[in-house]
């Protein structure tokens, strides 16, 4: 039986691969751009996943030295929760009252206020003030604060559809951090499950340091409340305002944990306070929120951030810096632990080699090098 002649395999012109490669890269832009577009939409969930996650590993502390004493981790993690949830709502009741009666007095002393600042910018600067100069500029501007009553009134439905959304981010949040904590080996099994045992082993190593650093940062962070709450409680004392105690606890707390933009709500209520007394001492208090503003930007927060987190203070600064040019008041809030959980897992996969002697790494004491 003679054999069949074998076919000649079919080729493809040579410009095909050049389709094909096209095709490639279209499909390839085309799922990007899905892929953006979807994680644009849901940024705003993510950003909220990404916080509860970070919340987790500052509550995982407390609620695993609960458990480990036989609570159940879901009622532990409730009641850390509601421990931190109760002392805000104490700092807001114990602020309130004193920012509406400083108001109130600031009101009623307002007449007295302004001949003060007019005597002082008449001795100073030239000029002076007047309490009928003041009216008369107000009821001249009667027309646009009319209109700008109106403005606001219009947009009343727009503040409460922004204040109704930020309880629903704030309850959404609330919800994704007690899940995270209370399912927490639940979830880390999850996670595990579908890694093979050496990378299971770097993620635990990689969560256990997240937790660590994050409270070496709340730590920090306590430390500088405390400072900045004492040196207030001092200054408050010898210019003999009123409310001390309250008004230094509240400069401590908000100065600290609410980054960039704290220090300068704190600082206004013990001002507005001053000022009722006193402009002169409300003055002397500006002055010194200021030097001790710059004396714990330049000094204190990067040295004792730095030996908790064991971050240079540079690098520290630094972090801080582009957290709050990348993401605002979040992102200079979770800069510091970020940076320390990236910089404690990456020294696990650096070689270190023993460096030569030399006069450009040598440091006072050490031997001299030949």
């Amino acid at each position: 039986m003679a054999e069949r002649p074998r076919e000649s395999p079919v080729r493809l012109p040579s410009w095909w691969w050049l389709w094909r490669l096209a095709w490639l890269v279209i499909g390839a832009l085309a799922l990007a751009a899905v892929a953006m577009w979807f994680l644009f939409r849901v940024r705003e969930l993510l950003l909220l996943g990404f916080l509860a996650l970070f919340a987790s590993f500052a509550l995982e502390p407390a609620v695993g030295w609960l458990a480990a004493r036989g609570w159940r981790r879901g009622l532990a993690t409730f009641l850390v929760m509601g421990v931190v949830f109760v002392l805000g709502l104490l700092l807001l009741a114990l602020m309130i009252p004193v920012f509406i009666d400083q108001l109130l007095a600031l009101v009623q002393a307002a007449p007295a206020l302004i001949e003060d600042i007019s005597g002082f910018t008449e001795r100073w600067l030239g000029f002076s003030l007047s309490v009928d100069q003041i009216a008369d500029a107000l009821q001249g501007a009667g027309a646009d604060l009319g209109n700008i009553a109106q403005d606001v009134a219009g947009n009343i439905l727009g503040v409460g559809a922004a204040v109704v959304g930020t309880l629903f981010r704030g309850l959404t949040l609330a919800l994704f951090t007690f899940y995270l904590v209370a399912e927490g080996p639940k979830v880390r099994r999850i996670v595990c499950s579908v890694l093979p045992p050496d990378r299971q082993r770097t993620v635990l190593d990689t969560w256990e340091i997240a937790i660590d650093k994050t409270g070496a940062y709340l730590y920090s962070r306590l430390v500088l409340a405390v400072l900045s709450g004492t040196a207030t409680f001092v200054v408050l004392r010898l210019l003999d305002v009123q409310s001390a105690l309250p008004l230094a606890v509240w400069m401590g707390i908000v100065s600290q944990f609410i980054p960039v933009i704290g220090t300068y709500i704190a600082m206004a209520l013990p001002l507005l306070v001053a000022v009722v007394t006193s402009p002169v001492d409300a003055l002397v208090l500006l002055i010194f929120f200021v030097a001790y503003q710059q004396l714990e930007n330049v000094f204190l927060a990067p040295k004792i951030a730095g030996r908790t987190l064991q971050l240079h203070p540079a690098i520290a600064f630094a972090a801080a810096i582009a957290g709050a040019s990348l993401s605002g008041v979040v992102g200079a809030f979770i800069a510091l632990p970020v940076a320390a959980i990236v910089q404690a897992v990456g020294s696990s996969y650096v070689a270190r080699h023993e460096v030569i002697a030399s006069q450009l790494t040598s440091e006072p004491g050490d031997e001299p090098a030949p």
